[in-house]
């Protein structure tokens, strides 16, 4: 541009760069801390996100995957005294070295009946395919005659066989248990897993869980319905439900 001052041209010139000020200076900082303070924060909780998806993903997989599966139970039907606290219905455990001592319990007497019943029951169990192992020590059993319902737990030392008798499973002794109790006797453990403390179930181990149904419902009779579940710590619940015959003329019947 060109002025005309006092007679003479005059050139002005226009500065091309511009300068900013100290308080944009700041400003622009601020917001460069603020988004690297952001990105970190993302960055962060992104890497919190995606260790607890994953956490969560196992612990999933491993509650689908886990549980047990009921692949056989036999019934034993045999003649068995029964020893039961007639006002309270209490049932008490089989002892044969000392039922003469069990006529009494302080002043309440116990009843006695002689029943023709399948009195021991025993439950195959093995892992599902890809199950983590599993502590039998911490499972429960719920079974019912539809008339009457037991929680079981593990036994203790006594309620448990490293192999089968050479008499037969129902020669074993882990059948003498209170009605909240069950017993193990162990079918297959290639890696010794399963003991009378910890009897954890890993894969191929199989085992069967012994029941006293003298001591839950005095027996089971003909025609009755029986259920129940297997509860684990962790995985699914393992169902079962079975009838007695119609009428008893074996020892040993297939109930499942």
């Amino acid at each position: 541009m060109y002025k005309l001052m006092f007679g003479r041209r005059k050139t002005l010139s226009y500065q091309k760069n511009a300068s900013i000020g100290l308080g944009a200076m700041i400003v622009f900082i601020a917001m460069v801390l603020v988004a690297g303070i952001s990105a970190s924060v993302f960055i962060q909780t992104a890497g919190y996100v995606e260790g607890k998806s994953m956490e969560t993903g196992q612990q999933t997989t491993a509650e689908v995957a886990t549980g047990l599966k009921v692949t056989d139970i036999e019934g034993h039907y045999s003649l068995r005294s029964i020893a039961y606290n007639d006002s309270s219905g209490v049932i008490w455990r089989m002892e044969n070295d000392s039922w003469a001592d069990r006529e009494t319990v302080g002043s309440e007497c116990l009843m006695w009946n002689n029943c023709s019943r399948i009195h021991n029951i025993t439950m195959s169990i093995t892992p599902n395919p890809g199950s983590q192992g599993i502590d039998l020590s911490n499972a429960l059993i719920e079974i019912s005659n539809s008339s009457a319902k037991c929680l079981l737990s593990f036994g203790n030392n006594s309620a448990f066989a490293a192999s089968v008798s050479g008499s037969g499973v129902f020669a074993c002794d882990v059948f003498n248990l209170d009605p909240d109790e069950f017993g193990i006797i162990v079918l297959e453990d290639a890696d010794s897993s399963i003991n009378s403390i910890t009897p954890v179930l890993n894969r191929g181990d199989r085992v069967m869980l012994t029941i006293n149904a003298s001591a839950c419902f005095q027996g089971i009779p003909t025609s009755i319905d029986v259920w129940g579940n297997i509860i684990i710590e962790e995985g699914s619940i393992a169902r079962f439900e079975f009838s007695t015959p119609a009428t008893f003329q074996d020892t040993v019947y297939d109930l499942f």
